[in-house]
Parts: C-alpha cells; sequence; structure tokens
C-alpha cells in the first residue's frame, strides 16, 4: 500500500481539481437560461426522449436495469499486463489492494476508449440532424452511465450495489451542476463512506426526477445544436466527445478520491493501533 504522505499529496490534487470545478464555459451558461424558453424551441418528441432518459436514470438506480455490465473484461485488464496477478485478482474486493498507479492506468485506458467511442456515435447520430437526434439521446445516456461504472470497478467498487448506482448518477449530476451545485454534491460526496450518509442520500433520490432535473437542462440545450443536418456531425462528435470525457473524468477523480481516503484511514487506523499495543 501506498505511504501516508503520498497518499494525502494526491488527495490535495483531487481537492484542487474540485475547487476548479466552478468556472461555467459555453454550454453550461447557455444551459442556465430559463427552461421554459427551452420547451419553446425543442421539438415535442425530442422533449419525451429526455423525459424517458430521466426515468431510465430512475430505473438504473433501483435495478441497474439494462445498463449493468459485466465486470470480467475489466478484471482482465488488470491481469492481461502481469500473468503472476492474473490468479490473485478474481472478484472485486480484491482489485482494494491493488496499487492506485494501476489503478489510475485502467481508468485511463478506459476513459480514452470511450471517449473516441463517443466521438464515433455523435458524429455517426449527428449526421442526420433533428432525426437522428432521438437515437442519440439514449446512447449517450447509456454509456455514460457504463463508462461511470467501469471506472467504479477500476477502483474496487461494484454497480451492482445500490449505493454505488446512486454514486454513479450523483457524479451524473455534478457533471452538468453549477456551482452551487457542484459544491451541494460534493458535500453529500464527501461523507459517502460514513454509515451517517446513506438515509440522507436515499431520502434525496426519492425525488430522483430533481435530482437530475440540471443535468437534463444541459443536455437539452447541448443537444440543441445537433439538430441541423450535416453540421450536426460536427457538433454531435465535440459534444458527445466533450461530454463523456467530463464525465469519466469527474468518476475517475471523485472515486479515486474515496479510494485514497479510504487508505489513508486504514493507514491511520493501523498506526494508532500499533501505537496503543506499545
Amino acid at each position: 500500500m501506498e505511504s501516508a504522505d503520498f497518499l494525502k499529496g494526491e488527495l490535495k490534487k483531487i481537492n484542487k481539481w474540485e475547487k476548479d470545478q466552478k468556472g461555467l464555459w459555453f454550454w453550461e451558461k447557455i444551459g442556465r437560461l430559463p427552461f421554459v424558453f427551452l420547451d419553446k424551441l425543442t421539438p415535442k418528441f425530442i422533449q419525451d426522449k429526455i423525459g424517458l432518459m430521466i426515468d431510465e436514470l430512475g430505473s438504473f438506480i433501483q435495478t441497474g436495469g439494462q445498463y449493468l455490465i459485466s465486470e470480467k473484461s475489466i478484471l482482465k485488464k488488470f491481469t492481461a499486463k502481469d500473468s503472476s496477478m492474473e490468479r490473485d485478482i478474481i472478484i472485486i474486493d480484491q482489485l482494494e489492494q491493488v496499487p492506485l498507479s494501476k489503478m489510475d492506468e485502467v481508468a485511463k485506458e478506459i476513459k480514452n476508449s470511450r471517449t473516441n467511442m463517443a466521438t464515433i456515435q455523435g458524429a455517426t447520430t449527428g449526421i442526420g440532424g433533428l432525426f437522428t437526434l432521438a437515437i442519440d439521446i439514449p446512447l449517450l445516456l447509456g454509456l455514460s452511465l457504463k463508462v461511470l461504472q467501469e471506472i467504479s470497478l477500476c477502483y474496487g467498487y461494484d454497480p451492482k450495489n445500490r449505493s454505488e448506482r446512486i454514486f454513479i448518477v450523483k457524479c451524473l449530476q455534478f457533471t452538468s451542476s453549477d456551482i452551487v451545485g457542484k459544491k451541494a454534491i460534493l458535500e453529500d460526496l464527501s461523507a459517502f463512506n460514513q454509515d451517517k450518509h446513506n438515509t440522507r442520500m436515499m431520502s434525496q433520490l426519492q425525488g430522483w426526477r430533481e435530482v437530475v432535473t440540471t443535468y437534463r437542462d444541459n443536455f437539452g440545450w447541448k443537444k440543441l445544436f445537433q439538430m441541423v443536418p450535416i453540421a450536426g456531425m460536427i457538433f454531435g462528435a465535440f459534444i458527445n466527445r466533450s461530454s463523456i470525457g467530463d464525465v469519466a473524468e469527474t468518476g475517475m477523480m471523485l472515486y479515486r478520491k474515496r479510494r485514497i481516503v479510504e487508505r489513508i484511514n486504514q493507514l491511520e487506523n493501523r498506526q494508532a493501533a500499533s501505537t496503543s499495543e506499545n
């Protein structure tokens, strides 16, 4: 396991990243405009697709539904380059002991792969503009959820657990939230591994439609630029690439933080136990 000094240094980097998540760029500024105006511009069948997306997020929290992934492909990434580890790493729980550097390596590989996939997907579905946009919306949601699940596995967390799916939706929400929203989500997630968080977090997500409202708003605005045929190919490729890139980065940072904090606590508990014995 890494030293306490190393882990605390890495934790500082993540905390700095969290503080940097304050600036709103062009798409987010547009997303702050009244949603009523968006309703007037967005065709009904696109609104229906976005509404269905929110319904599917609720289903994902409850059961995982069609979006649950198999962990086998992720576990293989931890054994492919080191045959000596192949027999040791069999189940997800054993990933907890993998060096942080290896976790980061596999997570970055997944991020790059899924970002490239999103670029191709966005360009393909953007060719037809408005008509193919309806296809792109559920595909992008599915890819967002799957990349977050894959990253959760990289850091030793099982998305088959309902609490982890709640964490994943929170990561998704964080990606598109404004400054106030990001602060509130970070406060929720900072105590995610503490027992006292469970009741409050579950209670919040009983009204999961409200939880993902900001994500819905921003998503709808970004997709408006993809409605023009042919030109939508460029917008689609760029928007999907940036969306999955942001989602993957958020997942890596927040899951990485959880793993680092857990390891720091383990080291401190061991040190305290050793001191008391002496």
